[in-house]
């Protein structure tokens, strides 16, 4: 099935820095990809294209059918766009700036105020809607841009670091309202914070130096780390040795390390070959030896662990990140 959102082929160059490399990718509704990368890598830049805010050196994005370079008016209509930063118009209400969005969006009358007050009451704003955007907190700047993104319940939801400057219980309720949009939608969430993947994405892409380099669910990305589902414990020393052996000699067994050693117990992770399943035959193992395990857990790696095994820092910070 064809995504709502595809991207064909994007790339963008700003001098010498070559920001977005042939960029490939579609988002199908029900779809909440994760957009991933380091400071840098090029993932506001994507968005922008993507949006209709930026033109492509090269490459098109449609979408709902409609090219966003092409048509843009028609493709804009399906799009709800979160940028980095604060919305514009700093000088006006938050209820103000929702209902210049609206009137921009095309709503009038009853369906107009029905729009604001949803999206007003979905992002929490009812406290803050009589104060000026440039008064507002960061995270009360981005409820405001999150509401303008919701206000005309496009089909397809572009956010860039959508839970920034948020608390805790503010991250809470903004994950779960977009995993309550997600079902009707074609939603992309860049972010940095990779616990944000594992709580509303179906779906990662990672990209670096602007180009993908990883795309799968975060269980699929997972199985690329060399330590998931490798098995962890701690026994005597006395044991080491004999144990050591006799786990190198397992056929799914890639490798037996020694994490540490004490002066009556050792630390072992054993590394599985391909990501298989290692810790029945582990545990078989030491009761066949009559080993006692004093711990013993199997890792499964986080995204966290992907994210620095594939990518590389950028630690200058590029400006078009």
């Amino acid at each position: 099935m064809t995504g709502l959102v595809v991207i064909n082929r994007l790339s963008k160059q700003f001098g010498n820095l070559v920001a977005v490399d042939d960029i490939s990718l579609e988002v199908a509704k029900g779809e909440v990809l994760g957009f991933l990368g380091p400071n840098g890598a090029g993932k506001s830049t994507t968005m922008k294209m993507a949006a209709g805010f930026l033109e492509p050196d090269h490459g098109t994005t449609e979408i709902c059918g409609f090219d966003v370079a092409t048509e843009p008016k028609k493709a804009k209509q399906h799009i709800g766009y979160l940028p980095e930063g604060a919305p514009v118009y700093g000088e006006m209400t938050a209820s103000h700036f929702l209902s210049f969005v609206a009137e921009v969006r095309g709503l009038n009358g009853a369906a107009r105020r029905a729009a604001i007050d949803s999206a007003i009451e979905r992002t929490g704003l009812q406290s803050v809607v009589g104060q000026t955007v440039e008064t507002l907190s960061k995270g009360f700047k981005r409820r405001v841009g999150l509401a303008q993104a919701i206000m005309h319940d496009p089909d397809v939801l572009i956010l860039d670091e959508p839970t920034d400057g948020l608390d805790p219980n503010q991250k809470y309720e903004v994950r779960k309202l977009i995993k309550e949009m997600s079902p009707e939608k074609a939603i992309i969430v860049s972010t940095h914070i990779l616990e944000e993947v594992d709580a509303v994405c179906t779906r990662a892409v990672i990209i670096d130096k602007g180009r993908i380099v990883a795309d799968g669910t975060s269980q699929q990305l997972k199985l690329k780390l060399p330590n998931h589902n490798a098995v962890s414990l701690r026994l005597a020393i006395s044991d080491l040795e004999k144990t050591r052996a006799a786990l190198e000699g397992l056929s799914d067994v890639a490798k037996v390390e020694t994490v540490g050693q004490g002066e009556s117990q050792a630390h072992l992770r054993i590394l599985p070959k391909g990501g298989k399943s290692i810790a029945t035959g582990v545990v078989q193992c030491l009761t066949g030896m009559e080993v006692y395990a004093e711990e013993l857990f199997v890792e499964q790696g986080s995204l966290d662990d992907v994210f620095h095994q594939i990518t590389t820092p950028d630690i200058e910070g590029a400006a078009h990140g």
